[in-house]
């Protein structure tokens, strides 16, 4: 398909997902905050560059563009990825092993928790020690999602994995009484605190209304948003028929906050995406004085431009004059947080000693992301690249720039912590 071929069919200039397809068989499904200007990024110059030769293959294989509209970049996330799980498109999965896909998952308990874990906890060999009652995903911008999940959170207070149930629940008690009589006793949570638990460890929401709360949820991780919508309508319309005010209150404040979803921080994340063609790349860098106060650091460009909210810093515990080592460390450290979405590609600091360092660690964990080695001359300035020649070919100029951040965090922060010391 060619650009010239694009404008006939009309995109909008809204939220929602869109569908490559070659007749029937479909290709590729993404969502847009503009499905417009989204799509028209794929017929940009540089698509190489921001995407790799798959993508470009596919745009040129694809025939016409599908698409869906949706009311906010929220119901556009969970409606994509509902698509993608159902359809299985060929250039969604084959771009990534399904070890690295985001899921959210509901446990099969008495209070199901919402949790958000990668597809390596699910089918790997850390697979997660949860029965569970319900899978959703896969969610390809992990990012987002953990965005889309704090919104989700806010409309739905739930059970997260570091609330306890208090342990009086499953006395046939009223809720008002177990809430006055527990509250001083069962120490309320820190998300109960702030409102994003419902009060399971306070014993403040029966079992039946905490599965009603879930139905809710799974309704909405589904795609059913108006048939959502309408079951809380109907709920609203009889709690106040029972004179239930407060909990006619509440579902009419949800069923507001799911007609106005605030997702500014989705927008924000979507327009850099369709800008640089949302390629992240995380490098890693240590720095030490004679093996001294070791730190390692990780850095993140994402679609071309730095991204220093999510910039890491790694105390080294367990070596102190072994680079290797200290990389060992902080990649295994940092594959410990499922929460934080896995780059297209790793970046280290060094030869083919840091290199296999990194491979054994990806290998150890079940991630399979192409490597990349920046090897610096005498006066520490890149030589050359080695590794993924794929990699290196499409996002060089990534590479070098988060090479370059790396190591200027690394000594950042390590002059910080010298100084810090000398001072005390």
């Amino acid at each position: 398909m060619t650009k010239a071929e694009l404008s006939k069919f009309k995109l909008p200039d809204e939220p929602g997902v869109y569908i490559f397809k070659k007749g029937p068989k479909i290709l590729y499904i993404g969502k847009a905050t503009s499905l417009r200007d989204r799509v028209r990024s794929y017929f940009s110059s540089d698509l190489v560059k921001g995407r790799g030769e798959r993508i470009v293959a596919m745009v040129a294989e694809a025939k016409s563009v599908a698409h869906t509209k949706t009311g906010s970049i929220l119901e556009a996330l969970i409606l994509e990825a509902t698509l993608i799980k159902k359809h299985q498109p060929p250039y969604n999965v084959d771009e990534k092993d399904n070890k690295s896909w985001n899921y959210v998952v509901i446990t099969k308990e008495d209070f199901p928790r919402v949790l958000v874990i990668r597809g390596r906890e699910l089918f790997g060999l850390n697979a997660t020690s949860y029965k569970l009652q319900a899978v959703f995903g896969p969610f390809p911008h992990g990012m987002q999602l953990q965005g889309a999940m704090k919104i989700v959170r806010k409309i739905f207070p739930f059970r997260d994995a570091k609330c306890v149930p208090c342990p009086d629940q499953r006395k046939k008690q009223g809720v008002a009484l177990l809430a006055r009589r527990h509250l001083a006793i069962c120490k309320p949570c820190f998300n109960r605190q702030i409102g994003l638990c419902p009060g399971v460890c306070t014993g403040e929401i029966r079992k039946e209304e905490y599965a009603q709360r879930v139905r809710h949820i799974c309704q909405f991780l589904s795609g059913n948003f108006k048939g959502l919508k309408r079951a809380l309508a109907r709920e609203m319309k009889a709690a106040a028929a029972a004179e239930k005010f407060e909990e006619a209150t509440q579902l009419r404040r949800q069923i507001h906050a799911l007609e106005h979803v605030r997702d500014v921080s989705l927008i924000k994340d979507e327009h850099r995406v369709a800008s640089g063609g949302g390629v992240r790349i995380e490098a890693y860098d240590v720095a030490h004085t004679s093996g001294t106060e070791t730190v390692a650091v990780m850095t993140v460009v994402h679609g071309g431009e730095v991204v220093k909210a999510a910039y890491r810093m790694f105390k080294i515990k367990t070596a102190t004059n072994d680079d290797a080592a200290s990389l060992k460390e902080a990649l295994s450290r940092r594959l410990n947080h499922p929460e934080w979405p896995l780059p297209r590609v790793f970046v280290v600091d060094g030869g083919k000693g840091q290199m296999r360092v990194a491979q054994g660690v990806l290998k150890a964990a079940g991630v399979e992301v192409p490597i990349v080695g920046v090897v610096k001359n005498e006066r520490h300035k890149p030589e050359r690249l080695i590794g993924d020649k794929r990699a290196i070919e499409a996002y060089e100029k990534d590479i070098l720039l988060a090479n370059s951040e790396a190591h200027r965090f690394a000594i950042s922060w390590h002059r910080k912590r010298r100084q810090r010391i000398s001072f005390k």
